[in-house]
């Protein structure tokens, strides 16, 4: 018999990790698991009035476990013993204080009620104070840019900013912490049972796009230059790295105690880490200038650029472009938007407030109407004609993530009159966000970095024609959605197979396990000249509201 060869991706998400198992030699898809985080889903270590939001390591720890050995008990035993590589990818950035073993601070009992010795989830933009005190100095700092493969901007929430808050709001955190890591790196460090800090392996993705890494010079901003920050951070990067790995390389074998946890070999290639959307772009097939839209609670969009034809081209105002973040030979170009998905839910919300405070209603009651508010918006917004639609939202309401980072925003709607009802407002969060998309899509253009074509992955693509719809016709270019539930997990399984050596290069991976497309959504013509004036008017309100505006 052929012999049989298995991987596993596995997603961690905002809300819940996922698996996806693989046949890697055929690309099919044998089973898929999701494990929602228990502590998460009751909002512990939150704040979300003050956006605070963490995460603890043992929901992670007990997903981890439950995503590989659940679905692995439902298939033949034949596949258990065939697996040859996991790969992880994770929200990011989300980091974590860690003591000189590797483990993180909120797994010891001192800290194990404790916030600030949780990860950071990417969400949280409590280091807004923190982000502009580094933007202020990097600014000033006369050698080395370092911003200037981040856009020229450091956002609230990225590693350093996180880092120098939590720091400086917590004296016990500052006294235990020996260094500080990327949930991406994390994950596989524990599964290669690595027992020093300094010997996790880091990723490329989470290092170059959020924590100003670059070859160009040497690696980490220097010691001298987050010093005059804050001495804290300089003594804590003595502490990090300077080397980091792309997702196309090893982190090294599961250890013992692992493999005979999910009753695993012992020989299983676990990967390098990165970041979702990243992994997501390539499980979307993305390809030299194509444009993958990752569409959940946030946008998370990924562009791809061979090294070679790239030039001297530096992008203003995004999340960075990093060598190799993606595929080897390509610059990885990142954008996004920091609210999305959680924009419309938000106002699923507002409307949902009198129902659930309204005693009489049950809790099966309360659910099946919140189950039908989206859909039914939807419907309803859906005759509504571009022209006919009036009211004009700005869709800051998590602040701004691109172009350039300004976690302070806030959202407007403004237009309102005593005729105007919930579709109305329903249609015109669904317009904000698209204009949003459409002004990364602009900052690219600007800066000669053409756009082939448009994927969509994540939640939204898949569940929302009307949305996909006015995002095609705000864009004017066609956008395809992938076929596959497990987009982002099926990336990883892509860099599972690559770096278990079942396949030579990250694209032959893809041809076989990649994902295919369901639908292609083509923007209307007598659509796009009605948007083009309302996008006009979007920026100028955007412009107003960050100019005059500030509570």
């Amino acid at each position: 018999m052929k012999e049989k060869k298995y991987v596993i991706g596995i997603d961690y998400g905002t809300d819940s990790c996922r698996s996806i198992i693989v046949d890697a030699l055929t690309g099919k898809q044998l089973d898929s698991e999701v494990f929602y985080y228990p502590r998460w889903k009751e909002r512990k270590y939150c704040i979300p009035e003050k956006n605070i939001y963490r995460q603890h390591p043992l929901d992670y720890i007990e997903g981890l476990e439950k995503v590989i050995k659940t679905p692995l008990d439902r298939l033949p035993n034949y596949v258990r013993e065939n697996i040859k590589g996991i790969s992880i990818d994770t929200t990011g950035s989300t980091p974590i204080a860690i003591d000189e073993k590797g483990i993180p601070l909120a797994l010891k009992e001192k800290f194990q009620e404790n916030p600030n010795a949780m990860f950071i989830l990417w969400k949280d933009h409590s280091a807004t104070k923190e982000a502009e005190l580094i933007n202020k100095v990097a600014k000033k700092w006369k050698k080395e840019n370092y911003l200037k493969f981040s856009g020229n901007v450091y956002s609230s929430e990225w590693f350093w900013a996180k880092l120098l808050h939590i720091i400086n709001e917590d004296k016990d955190i500052a006294e235990n912490i020996y260094s500080w890591v990327e949930h991406c790196d994390w994950i596989p460090a524990i599964l290669t049972g690595v027992k020093n800090a300094k010997e996790i392996k880091r990723s490329r993705c989470a290092a170059g796009h959020k924590a100003m890494w670059s070859d160009e010079y040497g690696g980490l901003p220097s010691e001298e230059f987050l010093n005059k920050i804050d001495v804290k951070l300089g003594k804590i990067r003595k502490n990090l790295y300077s080397k980091t790995y792309t997702a196309e390389e090893m982190a090294g074998y599961i250890s013992k105690d692992w493999a005979e946890k999910l009753q695993i070999p012992k020989d299983v290639a676990i990967g390098i880490g990165a970041f979702d959307a990243h992994m997501g772009a390539v499980g979307g097939q993305i390809k030299p200038y194509s444009f993958v839209k990752v569409m959940g609670t946030s946008t998370c969009d990924i562009l791809m650029v061979p090294e070679n034809e790239i030039k001297n081209i530096i992008v203003p105002g995004i999340c960075g472009q990093v060598k190799g973040s993606v595929i080897n030979g390509m610059i990885g170009l990142e954008a996004g938007q920091s609210g999305f998905g959680d924009i419309y839910s938000w106002f699923r919300e507002l409307l949902m407030w009198p129902i659930k405070n309204i005693k009489e209603f049950t809790n099966e009651e309360i659910n099946d109407f919140q189950d039908k508010i989206l859909p039914l918006l939807e419907e309803q917004a859906s005759k509504i004609k571009p022209e006919d639609s009036k009211i004009l939202t700005l869709d800051w309401l998590n602040g701004r993530r691109t172009p350039y980072a300004n976690q302070k925003l806030k959202g407007a709607i403004i237009n309102l009159n005593l005729d105007s009802n919930a579709p109305q407002i329903y249609r015109s969060i669904i317009e904000a966000t698209a204009y949003g998309a459409r002004a990364i899509i602009d900052k690219f253009t600007e800066n000669n970095i053409r756009i082939d074509e448009i994927i969509g992955i994540g939640g939204v693509a898949k569940k929302s024609p009307l949305i996909m719809q006015i995002m095609a016709d705000i864009l004017n270019k066609p956008i395809k959605v992938v076929n596959s539930l497990q987009t982002v997990a099926l990336g990883a399984a892509i860099f599972a197979a690559k770096i278990s050596g079942i396949y030579s290069t990250i694209e032959e991976a893809q041809k076989i396990i990649g994902s295919t497309f369901e639908k292609e959504y083509f923007p209307s013509k007598e659509n796009i000249k009605v948007y083009e004036k309302h996008y006009l008017k979007y920026k100028k309100l955007g412009k107003y509201i960050e100019n005059n505006t500030e509570i």
